[in-house]
């Protein structure tokens, strides 16, 4: 199966896994609004937001699986690859306004107004809640499956609109179980200092989850290098190459889910005329491409200028303006 084959079959298996949460998170959503309302319950509004939160946040990620693979054009000569960093860093966001944000003003409003439920509220909302700890289960455990399949954590998190869902569907089984806990020590107890205490701990969660999942989206959109393995099997192709007397600069940045960008300054050995030169240049990128499949753009740049200027090149230092 060719790599694009494997690609797309991929993202029509992350998008079921989304789509399968996405349907769980809105019928969860409009079961915790109406019983966190007829209950009173800080908490299980609380739980209702994250749900909202959680929603709109599969719509992003839906959005970046198609736009994404969309094909490079004029105006963006690399693919729109970055799109998918650029929802999940959108879906953080949202995870922190939505589900964190409105977490804490629930759990504060409640320490400082008190919440009265009757016994009925509190069992509509456990049995809400019990719907739900189910429902994400199943998300939770659909996500958490097809990472197995794509090679486990390692590549299967690759993905930033798999890596959220699963970070999702973990913090809603954990945000359920605190609220339970909660509401059912609210119940035994009539102190709502429990209940506002789990509105804050789901806050805090959501907060601390948005900001992982956005230092990620923002590491790859600012212009991430390729893992470090990759980077030193194309170092060592190229040092391999009997006609590179040696390697000045090696650069590597992630253009996409699937997609790496090579710019590399090589040193040749003298007394190659043009036309092997070229020939040369064509093998090893071929060379590149097949050891690292992800490495779709590839450039090369031939010098013959002694190693010790080479390595004072913009290029080979990072500086602005390096070939």
């Amino acid at each position: 199966m060719s790599g694009t084959s494997k690609n797309n079959t991929a993202d029509r298996k992350t998008r079921v896994t989304v789509l399968v949460a996405l349907a769980a998170n809105l019928v969860i959503a409009v079961a915790k609004a109406v019983g966190g309302l007829l209950a009173g319950s800080p908490a299980l509004l609380s739980e209702a937001a994250h749900s909202v939160a959680d929603s709109l946040n599969e719509v992003f990620l839906l959005a970046a699986l198609r736009r994404s693979r969309r094909p490079a054009d004029r105006r963006h000569p690399f693919g729109y690859g970055k799109e998918r960093f650029f929802w999940s860093l959108i879906a953080a966001v949202g995870i922190f306004v939505m589900g964190g944000c409105f977490s804490f003003f629930q759990g504060i409003e409640a320490l400082r107004n008190g919440a009265e439920e009757k016994l009925s509220g509190y069992v509509a909302g456990l049995i809400v809640l019990g719907v739900a700890l189910i429902a994400e289960g199943i998300s939770l455990v659909r996500a958490l499956h097809q990472v197995h399949k794509q090679g486990g954590a390692a590549q299967g998190m690759r993905d930033p609109a798999l890596r959220t869902v699963v970070a999702e569907d973990g913090t809603a089984v954990l945000g359920v179980t605190l609220a339970m806990a909660g509401m059912a020590l609210h119940m035994v107890t009539g102190q709502v200092v429990w209940e506002a205490s789990a509105s804050l701990a789901i806050g805090a969660l959501l907060v601390y989850v948005a900001y992982r999942l956005g230092r990620e989206a923002k590491g790859q959109l600012i212009g991430e290098a390729a893992d470090p393995e990759s980077s030193a099997r194309i170092r060592a192709l190229l040092d391999a190459q009997p006609e590179i007397d040696s390697v000045e600069a090696l650069f590597t940045m992630k253009m996409g889910l699937d997609s790496v960008l090579v710019a590399a300054r090589v040193d040749l050995v003298p007394g190659l005329d043009s036309e092997r030169v070229e020939e040369v240049a064509v093998r090893i990128k071929r060379s590149v491409a097949r050891t690292v499949s992800e490495a779709d753009q590839i450039f090369l740049d031939v010098t013959d200028r002694p190693a010790e200027e080479a390595r004072e090149s913009p290029a080979a230092t990072g500086e602005r303006g390096g070939a």
